[in-house]
């Protein structure tokens, strides 16, 4: 089975389903690493949503320059939870390309990911077509690297740097589609 990925909406078309994510956190200030598991919905959302047109504007970016972007919901557990951690929730993310190719630009999202505020940063594709995030927030900032092995196996990197400083890994591979959130 072969795939293209030509720009960034076509990654994150690529991604749209439900995968399984296996990842290794290694703790720099703990010097351990430790395991953890998730399950990852993504469904594209077209430019004109209204989910996407809100996090524009809540960013200060204009809606029509939007070409896509997608509803991502996860729920997931990590080695060293303690009673009642949750790792749940979702995020909307928007594509503003500021190329004629949409291989870079803005990616725009309602939750971040180091930290759960609405967050702005940089998308970027490499000569490998991987996507690369860049997010500055208040007290860190991370760069995650994801990319495709092949249709079914997503591969993901990422460093956060601040006050919490972590590297980690996840090998991702897609399931067939289960609606297992509401």
């Amino acid at each position: 089975m072969s795939f293209s990925i030509t720009d960034a909406l076509s990654f994150f078309q690529l991604s749209c389903g439900s995968w399984k994510s296996q990842r290794s956190s290694h703790h720099l200030l703990h010097r351990r690493a430790e395991s953890g598991a998730s399950l990852i919905i993504v469904k594209e959302l077209e430019a004109t949503d209204d989910r996407l047109r809100k996090v524009a504007e809540m960013h200060e970016y204009d809606a029509n320059r939007l070409i896509g972007g997608c509803w991502v919901r996860w729920s997931g557990s990590m080695a060293w939870d303690q009673k009642g951690e949750s790792h749940e929730g979702e995020s909307v993310f928007g594509l503003i390309p500021n190329d004629n190719s949409g291989r870079q630009g803005f990616l725009l999202r309602d939750r971040g990911y180091a930290e759960t505020a609405p967050v702005a940063g940089q998308f970027r594709m490499d000569e490998y077509d991987a996507l690369i995030l860049e997010t500055g927030y208040d007290t860190m900032s991370t760069t995650e690297r994801f990319w495709f092995s092949g249709p079914d196996v997503r591969l993901r990197s990422s460093v956060v740097e601040g006050l919490s400083n972590t590297a980690s890994f996840c090998v991702e591979t897609r399931n067939e589609y289960k609606n297992v959130f509401n």
